[in-house]
């Protein structure tokens, strides 16, 4: 089941996110960033001021009473933005990430946005496959990959953000 994510849901969103991005259990799944990034994904701060913040809906995917996956939509301009597209590591290729997708669309169209744009890290092969076999376009623009105390690259190139988008009206 697809809700809308509440205050009481962010200790296991952080845990989910955080598992299925950085670290060892994120190597169970094809989504991992371990051999790019070392730190944490994401905090359970920055998720607070996520779900308080009425320009973004964090959607989470509740399956035998447990979250499973999440997506983040946020409205900017004439666009949506879509982030932490997040399946547990255990039950990825299940068609959670897909349905999750699909959400994201019909909640555009209720927005009357006429576009879905995301940023994918570009080295992040398999997973542009992915989004592009979803109706992504690589938009050509990119984006400096945003170094802090959270997102520590590993690599000694430097990381770029891919943009793409998907036409939805």
């Amino acid at each position: 089941m697809i809700t809308k994510a509440k205050p009481k849901d962010i200790s296991s969103l952080n845990k989910l996110i955080n598992s299925a991005y950085r670290g060892e259990s994120s190597k169970k799944g094809w989504t991992t960033e371990a051999e790019l990034l070392e730190g944490s994904r994401t905090t359970e701060v920055e998720l607070a001021e996520i779900i308080a913040n009425t320009n973004n809906t964090l959607l989470k995917f509740t399956e035998k009473n447990q979250i499973v996956g999440c997506v983040l939509l946020i409205e900017k301009e004439q666009q949506l933005y879509l982030g932490m597209l997040t399946v547990s590591p255990e039950i990825q290729n299940s068609g959670i990430g897909k349905k999750l997708l699909h959400q994201a669309e019909i909640h555009a169209k209720a927005l009357d946005l006429p576009k879905i744009v995301m940023t994918v890290i570009s080295l992040r092969e398999e997973l542009i496959v992915w989004y592009k076999r979803h109706g992504y376009l690589d938009t050509g623009a990119r984006e400096p990959f945003p170094v802090s105390d959270v997102h520590i690259p590993i690599l000694q190139t430097p990381l770029e953000f891919m943009v793409l988008e998907k036409n939805i009206i």
